[in-house]
């Protein structure tokens, strides 16, 4: 089992910018960010497989995800925040990764999740 130590989020207007950081406790080939809005299914938003990053399609140009592979740390740069952002952001790693890398399903360890809260 790996342990995730997650940072960052908090609360910003509309447009604003956050950035979030995912630390793990060993190297993970599968490692990236989800989020969970009240009433709504977790959805992926960034993975690394490897080196490869994915990202959902629905947040290209505002969301980025970028990692330090030396220190084992997964980052999601957010920009141009909106209110439909507010979410519970979780960071996730898995040693495989899923022929869909952005599906939550696959993966066995989660991090405590941060509070990203988006107000216009």
């Amino acid at each position: 089992q790996v342990h995730l130590v997650e940072s960052g989020g908090g609360s910003v207007q509309t447009g604003g910018s956050l950035n979030l950081s995912c630390t793990a406790s060993r190297y993970m080939y599968c490692m990236g960010w989800f989020r969970q809005a009240p009433g709504k299914e977790r959805e992926g938003v960034a993975v690394y497989r490897g080196y490869m990053p994915f990202r959902a399609d629905s947040l290209r140009g505002r969301f980025a995800i970028s990692q330090d592979s030396a220190t084992y740390t997964t980052y999601l740069h957010m920009s141009n925040l909106k209110v439909e952002d507010t979410a519970l952001y979780y960071c996730a790693a898995d040693r495989t990764c899923p022929e869909s890398p952005l599906s939550p399903s696959h993966y066995n360890s989660w991090g405590q999740g941060t509070q990203v809260t988006v107000s216009s």
